[in-house]
């Protein structure tokens, strides 16, 4: 079955797809200000990647803090963003790849293997973020890790489930480009 999707026409853009929707889901975890919630009595709490703003239950106006002046903020956004970046390269790649039939498997390889490094660089910032976050700042009442975090992990994890893909693609390349007698069971 494996060989039969991928060895239509329209089933090779899978793969570029699913990194085109990892960076989608990565560009809502960088600009969503829902990556740590609060609300309990003494104050309300609402971070994202960048900054932390809190709030008085009967203020109106959010005091914020940059947490790009905790060492471990910078190292958070920069390993995230460097994976994100990476993540936009391997997708320029492979729709490069799977557009020219000359280039297809030559490098399919060596795109999967990046797609690796981005896995890990945005692995390591979303558990720097967490652990560092509940240290350095006070956090009350019921808080919860929210729905921008959340699709940080998503964009991780269709990345890794997409870098096994991309390694073991060339493994069928005789089956997908059509080279082999097919068998019959």
């Amino acid at each position: 079955m494996v060989t039969c999707s991928l060895a239509c026409w329209r089933c090779r853009w899978l793969l570029p797809l699913l990194l085109g929707l990892a960076i989608i889901l990565g560009i809502i975890a960088l600009s969503g200000k829902g990556w740590v919630e609060s609300e309990s009595d003494p104050y309300v709490l609402q971070a994202s990647l960048w900054e932390s703003c809190t709030r008085f239950p009967n203020d109106l106006n959010w005091q914020c803090e940059s947490l790009m002046d905790y060492s471990w903020g910078r190292a958070a956004a920069a390993t995230y963003l460097i994976g994100f970046v990476i993540l936009v390269i391997c997708f320029a790649l492979a729709v490069i790849a799977f557009s020219v039939d000359i280039l297809r498997f030559n490098f399919v390889r060596g795109i999967g293997g990046l797609v690796f490094v981005v896995a890990i660089f945005q692995i390591i910032g979303l558990v720097i973020y967490p652990v560092k976050f509940t240290e350095d700042i006070q956090l009350t009442g019921a808080n919860m890790f929210s729905w921008a975090y959340g699709f940080g992990w998503s964009s991780t994890i269709i990345v890794i489930g997409c870098a096994f893909f991309f390694c073991c693609l060339p493994n069928w390349e005789d089956e997908v480009l059509g080279n082999i007698k097919p068998v019959m069971y």
